[in-house]
């Protein structure tokens, strides 16, 4: 909780240098905004303690399980829950913080702001341009919500990655070497597939083989904060939380913990698989309320479902969503060799 009360007071201590500035926003209350059911289902072995609407990927990983590091041996049985992990802010003002309470942390540097092509006549002829921030959000870590167990992710909350400070994000050319791949999906056929995986991450789960694919919110690539088929804002920065969550993948600076690899701890993952991932709206409104069971939804998944009221003029045209990734983990205890 001490964590907590500093985030707390670092932004409201700044809240009124941020509304001076424009940037407006909202600090995030992990009690409140947070929709706790998306940790569900929650499985120990092959035991389901608790479910609810969300759809649960099978993995690979074993009922019991065993780890070694070094001279330290665990066995138990495999944990399978979903953490609240990090936080995507999708913003049109370079350096503004909605998640802060509307913080402005402009170093100096130039960076370019939101842009929309102004073509009414068919929305997927439209074009939208948006930063990205990523934050470390272990929201059962900070709050101590479970003690005694190493499958959490023992991390500080922090603000990890700003697309202002990236020359690739802007850049579509530059970042095809982070992204060759792409060439092989720029053809109708790779996009008419995209409809299968909207079907299918609306309905239940994404399809992982369609990788180049973000479900009914476009395509994966390129890896930059221009959005091709700007819709509404809900689609296009539903987009961006998985294009940029697919970008940190390839970077290897997010990385999988899921099925029989992830028992014993995090591995790397070049492309990600959106079956582990959810994410739900914090900001500009908060969707706790449940739809259809359910507060969260997979990535790709249809923003029909949720985005009505969740945007609008002067204040609701930046956005947050927390991400919860799958975890599979060998809780048990150790075992000291003889």
């Amino acid at each position: 909780m001490k964590r907590l009360l500093l985030i707390v007071m670092f932004s409201l201590c700044a809240l009124s240098s941020a509304q001076a500035s424009g940037c407006r926003g909202k600090v995030i209350n992990p009690l409140t905004d947070v929709c706790w059911s998306c940790m569900f289902p929650i499985k120990l072995g092959s035991i389901t303690l608790s479910s609810g609407a969300n759809k649960d990927p099978e993995t690979d990983a074993n009922a019991l399980c065993m780890c070694v590091s070094g001279a330290n041996i665990t066995v138990g049985l495999n944990m399978s829950f979903w953490e609240p992990l990090r936080t995507a802010e999708v913003v049109r003002t370079p350096y503004c913080f909605p998640s802060l309470g509307g913080l402005d942390l402009n170093v100096g540097l130039r960076a370019p702001a939101h842009g929309r092509t102004p073509n009414k006549s068919a929305s997927s002829q439209r074009s939208s341009f948006y930063q990205v921030h990523w934050y470390f959000t272990p929201w059962l870590f900070v709050l101590e919500a479970l003690l005694d167990s190493n499958c959490l992710e023992q991390s500080a909350w922090d603000l990890a990655y700003m697309t202002e400070l990236d020359p690739l994000w802007d850049d579509p050319v530059t970042t095809f070497f982070l992204n060759p791949d792409a060439s092989l999906f720029a053809n109708p056929a790779a996009a008419a597939a995209c409809a299968a995986d909207c079907a299918a991450a609306t309905a239940g789960l994404p399809i992982s083989e369609l990788y180049w694919c973000a479900g009914c919110h476009g395509g994966i690539f390129p890896l930059t904060g221009w959005v091709g088929a700007h819709v509404h804002f809900p689609q296009a920065s539903s987009l961006l939380v998985a294009r940029f969550t697919m970008k940190l993948h390839r970077q290897g600076l997010q990385w999988a913990a899921y099925g029989e690899k992830g028992q014993c701890g995090p591995y790397l993952e070049p492309i990600m698989d959106k079956r582990v991932y959810r994410t739900q709206m914090m900001y500009p409104a908060r969707t706790t309320g449940k739809q259809d069971g359910r507060c969260c939804y997979p990535m790709g998944a249809s923003s029909a479902l949720w985005y009505s009221g969740k945007t609008w003029a002067s204040g609701g045209e930046d956005a947050a969503y927390l991400i919860f990734r799958k975890r599979d983990c060998c809780q048990g205890s150790g075992v000291t060799p003889s």
